[in-house]
């Protein structure tokens, strides 16, 4: 369940959500614990480097993503505000683009709704966008394949 991008003169907004069945708890494990996080976190045939990963509120988040054909993108966040199991919120600094994102992990029975909500600081391109919407929606499939067992 995935809304359209949108944008404005200032910047763009971009918010994913799906419904997991898992509780919010084990999915904020398999997003906090970093040997998890790196086996499913990015668009598919991206592979992670976890340097730093320091969840509070000035913390940061130092990971090298790297796609299929190899290219590298270092990326640098900071975290500005941790509820642990409901919500996370980050800066992400670079490469690229600098949007705050909030990941919200809200129960529905026995499953989770995740949403994340992306708000770029500058206008966005709407192939940045489509791109974005597309990889995250790669990036749940991946979530969903390892709470399965399958990574």
């Amino acid at each position: 369940m995935n809304s359209p991008a949108s944008t404005s003169g200032t910047g763009a907004t971009v918010v994913s959500s799906r419904i997991i069945s898992a509780a919010p708890a084990e999915l904020w494990q398999a997003w906090t614990d970093p040997t998890r996080l790196v086996l499913w976190w990015g668009p598919e045939g991206f592979t992670n480097t976890v340097h730093e990963f320091d969840l509070r509120p000035g913390g940061a988040w130092r990971l090298t993503m790297r796609s299929a054909d190899g290219t590298e993108f270092v990326n640098e966040k900071v975290f500005t505000e941790v509820v642990t199991n409901e919500k996370a919120v980050f800066k992400h600094l670079s490469p690229l683009h600098v949007f705050t994102m909030t990941m919200s992990f809200a129960p529905r029975g026995g499953a989770t709704k995740l949403t994340w909500r992306m708000e770029f600081e500058t206008p966005t391109s709407d192939e940045l966008l489509k791109f974005i919407t597309m990889a995250n929606e790669q990036n749940f499939d991946r979530l969903e394949a390892h709470l399965c067992g399958e990574t």
